[in-house]
């Protein structure tokens, strides 16, 4: 059986961003049986319903891995309650053209990290508000909300915090076992 291909999508634009360490932690976290590959947002421009019909090349590759991708996590900060602009942004351009939505039927994870003791949970509600119009089977359990995130990475994004570690391997597991019975993989591996 071939490997479950999960893209990690780091919806920060920030340079020493802790949702990207949160997801390179879950690169090394990977249960086996999958891999984890990630995308950064950086190049895609702002949403213009007039550029939709030819679409940027930053947009064509992004849609690209993920109609790739068997399954896709999200990692959100949280700016005023809700998902960062850049993140909304590319879920907008990925789902259009109406009826070419990359999104339709992928199942997904979320996380995040924020510097806050909330830890993303508006954002991440907002967010999963989004997967549903998308029609994305979504993990619901465990929820992964790193709150105080400066205490919980060290020197060069490292995730120390081994609580932390451990939700995030339990949310992979459970998002292999979505993406397993997803439809769509079964019939490419059955």
């Amino acid at each position: 059986m071939d490997a479950i291909k999960i893209l990690g999508i780091v919806g920060s634009l920030r340079k020493s961003s802790y949702n990207h360490f949160a997801l390179k932690a879950a690169q090394e976290l990977v249960p086996d049986g999958a891999v984890l590959s990630l995308i950064e947002l950086h190049g895609i421009p702002v949403f213009n319903q007039d550029d939709e019909m030819v679409m940027p090349a930053a947009v064509l590759e992004f849609k690209r891995q993920i109609l790739a991708a068997d399954a896709i996590l999200f990692a959100t900060p949280e700016y005023n309650y809700s998902v960062a602009g850049a993140l909304k942004n590319a879920i907008d351009w990925a789902s259009r053209p109406y009826g070419e939505s990359a999104w339709t039927g992928k199942p997904a994870a979320v996380m995040g990290a924020s510097t806050g003791s909330p830890g993303t949970a508006r954002a991440q509600y907002h967010l999963r508000q989004i997967l549903v119009t998308l029609d994305m089977p979504t993990v619901n359990q465990p929820e992964v909300m790193i709150g105080n995130a400066a205490q919980r990475f060290g020197p060069g994004g490292r995730l120390t915090d081994e609580p932390t570690r451990q939700s995030i391997q339990a949310l992979l597991e459970a998002l292999l076992q979505l993406a397993r019975s997803n439809p769509a993989y079964t019939s490419q591996t059955g």
